[in-house]
């Protein structure tokens, strides 16, 4: 592994030499694919990719082609991929690609995680086997493929970065609904800032498939970074090759990645204004405001976590997603759990959401009654009773001020989501 980290932050000139110094030890051959993060996650891919895309030509690459690992999220636009790459333009050796997760044709099955592993790491709550489904562009006859992502806490799988770009960040549906499920199962807030937790090693099972059918060198470039108002600070950067490398660099980079992202509080917060930055556009990715205040005695009982967004205008753009979530509505775990054992049909990826959203809770299935164990408000542009059909308060956007959370108990949080927030040992 190679590496280079400064908690204080890294400057662009290191940085880039850096970057250049390990680009030109790797021999790219003709076809190069690199997989990023995408819209959604706020890093120095701009910085890695030019380096990339000239220092491969100079070696002899022809073909450089861009791969969004995007999950569920919404496909990249044109101006977006040019953004989060870092470059002004394109020649026809460069191609960009959006992952769609729902288009069987983009789609190839190589194995599965066992009935049995899946059973273990859920603690016996969830019994089927995990097909392994992936987008088919990575077995296209690459030369070298580069994997550059980002780590921070992540609500379903410990820490975000490493394998997980591949499973689930290129995977199908179905990986993706049963991999979230299980993560529910197994419980977010005891996954989120840890490194070993039962999730990861269900996305280490199934990255270790992926990797067993790959015939070509594997890089990883795996970046932590923090925020100063709208600039980007770079702190790690780290290199390695093959499955064992990309476990090594995840584990380095979550070392650093605990250093800079968790917040510790001395008591629990009555109320907690998240402000959601402009990146996350849809209540599906904002959510991360509530994954990131759950982890226990951070949430006084009752409390309240607002989401202020005002550019927001929707749960999600996916019509038929978007139409789920509507149908059900944000609720707890049993609920949701009595809800599709009932009969319901709705994704596991959209119910996973609406339960990591709305928190822990608790339903009694005869008296119909759910206790939620704090409040979640939206201050978005979507309207009153769209957010109380859907289980969630409304506040409106412009009667949220500042000053008005700069009390004990309360707390405004500017780059909301980003950080994760704990309690302080005996706090």
């Amino acid at each position: 592994m190679r590496f280079i980290e400064d908690i204080n932050g890294i400057g662009k000139g290191k940085l880039t030499g850096f970057i250049a110094s390990i680009l030109e030890g790797i021999n790219p051959g003709k076809k190069v694919l690199v997989i990023i993060p995408d819209y959604t996650r706020v890093d120095f891919t701009d910085i890695i990719c030019p380096l990339i895309v000239d220092i491969f030509k100079k070696k002899g690459a022809i073909n450089l082609d861009f791969l969004n690992a995007g999950g569920t999220h919404r496909g990249m636009t044109e101006t977006e991929f040019f953004l989060k790459l870092g470059l002004k333009e394109k020649d026809s050796s460069i191609s960009f690609y959006n992952h769609d997760y729902s288009d069987p044709k983009n789609l190839v099955t190589i194995g599965s995680i066992s009935l049995e592993l899946v059973k273990e790491k859920t603690e016996g709550q969830l019994r089927r086997a995990i097909p392994v489904t992936l987008n088919k562009l990575i077995f296209s006859g690459y030369n070298t493929i580069i994997a550059v992502s980002g780590t921070g806490p992540h609500e379903a799988a410990g820490y975000s970065g490493g394998l997980k770009i591949f499973f689930p960040g290129i995977s199908g549906p179905e990986v993706i609904d049963l991999f979230h499920w299980a993560a529910v199962l197994v419980g977010i807030p005891e996954i989120m800032g840890t490194v070993d937790n039962n999730a990861r090693d269900i996305i280490n099972e199934g990255a270790g498939l992926i990797f067993n059918g790959i015939g070509c060198d594997v890089f990883t470039l795996n970046m932590v970074s923090t925020e100063e108002d709208r600039s980007v600070i770079p702190n790690g950067l780290y290199l390695d090759k093959g499955y064992e490398g990309f476990l090594n660099v995840y584990r380095a980079a979550a070392a650093l990645s605990s250093k800079l992202h968790i917040k510790y509080i001395d008591r629990p917060l009555e109320r907690v204004v998240q402000v959601i930055p402009e990146h996350l556009d849809e209540i599906w990715t904002a959510a991360k405001g509530s994954y990131k205040l759950q982890k226990p005695g951070v949430m006084a009982k009752g409390g309240e976590i607002i989401l202020y967004g005002p550019h927001i205008r929707s749960f999600h753009s996916n019509k038929k997603i978007d139409e789920e979530l509507k149908e059900v509505g944000y609720h707890c775990k049993d609920k949701i759990c009595s809800i599709l054992g009932s009969g319901k049909k709705i994704s596991r990826k959209s119910a996973s959401h609406l339960i990591n959203a709305a928190g822990p809770g608790r339903f009694d299935p005869e008296a119909k009654k759910e206790e939620m164990d704090f409040k979640l408000t939206l201050a978005t542009q979507i309207p009153m009773q769209a957010c109380k059909s859907i289980g969630l308060n409304y506040r409106d956007p412009k009667t949220i001020n500042r000053s008005d959370f700069q009390k004990p108990g309360r707390l405004w949080i500017e780059k909301g989501g980003k950080y994760l927030y704990m309690r302080k040992k005996g706090g």
